[in-house]
């Protein structure tokens, strides 16, 4: 993990994390210079490094800025960008009602070197709104922090995700942040960058085994696929649900949901790692798409009494990791299913030798 590579000025932020394969080498480049972003590439050279143009990447024109050395091993390049966050309630005609929204490319980021963890593979983004009219941050704070893993594993905190070394994961927070209006609700946009002939899905898959994240069935996940082979090359994926404290249970599960992908044929938040790695014109060259995440629960309440809001979400190259049935859920579902079948067998030997013993003490009558 590199902070600033090539940069001694903490004002802006952008972490290098670099993970290296056998024959291969993946780079996340986290940034905070306009939207929140991270860029993907996957490179089939273990020594391809990243190089940096700092003084042109802050400029108005960063096109070219940021790029893997050498250009031949990258195989596949996207970026995810965190855009915007709603904050909606209902009104009296049972119509949402939306507040100003949040544009986090206008947010001012606290420095991450002070929360770096070389240990630990983690980092946090925090940040809060450059004008902030209602007062709605003065208490609190938006985040994203950052974690890299070296070896396959699951999460202990919930919602518990299974990763891979091939992945690493970002949770978003909203901590401390007073609602505009009672019962708000908020919403997290999501957008994604692909180069052509490579399309989005988003997936969902629901499972009756729920024992690492108890009362949550569903998995969604936001998959890049080739059109050529339909092979999957990347991928973002979270269970259907957030919470509502530093320490999540079960009770503090807030509802979310996901609102149809879709094509963004609107202009992207300004990212200059973006711009800085694909150009000038990614609106036309690049396929631009963007999902909207909101987090519920009933009237918005649990937000309202904690003032603390947590998602968690997977994302890295290949397929997204699947979810097996659990020991446990095998032995319960042996018992549950074995146990009146062996009782059937049983029942059946004990009548067929009844009946057997019973004929056999009469003689045959003529």
């Amino acid at each position: 993990m590199q902070y600033n590579p090539g940069w001694n000025n903490s004002s802006v932020n952008l972490l290098h994390v670099r993970a290296v394969g056998p024959s291969d080498t993946l780079h996340y480049i986290w940034g905070t210079i306009g939207a929140p972003t991270v860029l993907l590439v996957a490179t089939e050279s273990r020594s391809s490094t990243l190089c940096i143009n700092w003084t042109q990447l802050l400029s108005p024109a960063p096109a070219g800025a940021i790029w893997i050395d050498p250009p031949s091993s990258v195989v596949y390049s996207t970026a995810v960008v965190f855009t915007k966050v709603f904050e909606y309630g209902e009104a009296k005609t049972l119509e949402e009602h939306f507040y100003p929204t949040y544009d986090l490319s206008d947010f001012s980021w606290d420095s991450i070197n002070r929360t770096l963890n070389h240990t630990a593979l983690t980092a946090e983004f925090t940040g809060i709104p450059a004008t902030d009219p209602s007062g709605s941050f003065s208490n609190g704070s938006l985040a994203f922090r950052v974690t890299a893993y070296e070896a396959s594993g699951r999460d202990g905190p919930l919602p518990s995700l299974l990763h891979t070394a091939n992945s690493s994961k970002v949770e978003f927070v909203l901590a401390g942040v007073a609602p505009r209006g009672n019962g708000s609700r908020f919403a997290l946009e999501v957008a994604t960058v692909e180069e052509r002939g490579v399309v989005q899905k988003l997936r969902s898959v629901r499972s009756i085994d729920d024992e690492y994240t108890p009362t949550i069935f569903e998995m969604l996940s936001l998959v890049a696929e080739s059109q050529n082979d339909s092979s999957t090359l990347s991928f973002l994926q979270w269970k259907a649900t957030a919470y509502g404290s530093q320490t999540p249970r079960r009770e503090d599960n807030i509802q979310c949901q996901s609102h149809g992908l879709q094509a963004a044929n609107w202009t992207l938040p300004v990212s200059s790692i973006v711009r800085a790695y694909f150009g000038e014109g990614v609106g036309s060259t690049y396929t631009i798409s963007a999902v909207n995440i909101s987090f519920g629960g009933e009237e918005g309440k649990v937000y309202q009494e904690k003032r603390y809001l947590s998602w968690s979400a997977l994302l890295g190259f290949g397929q997204p990791p699947k979810d097996t049935f659990s020991p446990l859920v095998i032995s319960i579902m042996a018992v549950a299913l074995g146990t009146p079948m062996v009782m059937l067998l049983v029942g059946s030997f004990v009548v067929l030798f009844a009946q057997r013993k019973r004929y056999s003490e009469y003689e045959p009558i003529n």
